[in-house]
């Protein structure tokens, strides 16, 4: 049996975690898929998917294993299309991943105008608050609100952000703004703790880093909640800049303490693909950077 076959039955099947549903994508008889996956796993000597009457899931070498033929499969289709002279055209499926309400408010447009541009590439997208590795989860592209460290990635920085913390004008009102980081000690603080690996909050005051950990009430792994609730007056809270630039355009949040702020945190455009990367992740890459660049969200 087809080796390349083969591998494209098996991400079928972990993609829609089953063989039925795998069928029909594949138009497919469910046995002819079954006897597909049995085929590669005699073949590999290794069991690839647990089955079961309600579904099916991946073993540990089956998931390393689908990496691998997700990049096989796309440098192949990669390689026909350079054959048929369409190199040019972008084409296929590129997976992106950033931080969530940066992804919403600032990559979802991007990527909806760059599918109007390229109409044979598709884009899957995964937004999540944590470091994503893109060897190990499959992914292609990431924008990174962080210093990269050494590493066999490809970058480009596209900007900054900062650290910023602020709150509503009837809260400044009623209870003062604080001069210091250490006036904070009498307000009441919304803790986003995702925004940082450690929960302390860092200024820098006579050009030395000094750090407090904040006595919040609240605490919130979600930006949107922090802000929302600095908004309605509830107390003060830290976010990166580009999360309240609305809020800050139409007044309903002022900045706090920005005298104090720690140094800009750089944006990268990054992907996995060494050497010259194919042409749907370097469209992607491209547009990516190049509109991230011209964002007035970000510090250039």
């Amino acid at each position: 049996m087809d080796r390349l076959h083969t591998m494209s039955v098996f991400v079928a099947v972990a993609e829609e975690m089953g063989f039925a549903p795998a069928a029909r994508r594949l138009n497919m008889s469910p046995p002819a898929v079954t006897r597909a996956v049995s085929a590669l796993e005699q073949r590999l000597g290794a069991k690839l998917l647990h089955r079961t009457t309600r579904a099916v899931q991946l073993t540990e070498a089956g998931q390393r294993y689908l990496v691998d033929c997700k990049r096989v499969l796309a440098e192949v289709d990669e390689i026909d299309q350079s054959a048929a002279g369409i190199h040019a055209s972008p084409r296929g499926k590129v997976t992106v991943t950033a931080s969530v309400l940066f992804g919403r408010m600032v990559v979802v447009p991007i990527l909806l105008d760059l599918l109007e541009q390229y109409p044979d590439i598709e884009i899957d997208a995964f937004y999540v608050d944590r470091v994503t590795n893109l060897m190990d989860e499959g992914l292609d592209v990431a924008v990174r609100i962080a210093d990269l460290p050494d590493s066999g990635l490809s970058a480009v920085r596209v900007g900054s952000v900062r650290r910023v913390l602020c709150a509503a004008p009837q809260y400044l009102a009623e209870r003062g703004s604080p001069d210091t980081p250490s006036g904070l000690a009498t307000h009441d603080l919304i803790d986003f703790v995702n925004l940082t690996r450690t929960s302390d909050w860092n200024f820098v005051e006579d050009g030395k880093v000094t750090s407090m950990r904040p006595g919040a009430r609240f605490r919130v792994n979600n930006g949107d909640a922090a802000i929302a609730a600095a908004v309605s007056g509830r107390g003060i809270t830290r976010v990166l800049s580009y999360m309240i630039a609305p809020q800050l355009a139409d007044g309903s949040l002022e900045l706090v303490l920005d005298a104090f702020a720690l140094p800009p945190v750089p944006v990268h455009v990054v992907h996995k693909e060494t050497g010259q990367p194919s042409a749907r992740v370097r469209a992607v890459f491209d547009f990516l950077a190049e509109r991230l660049r011209a964002d007035e969200g970000l510090d250039h």
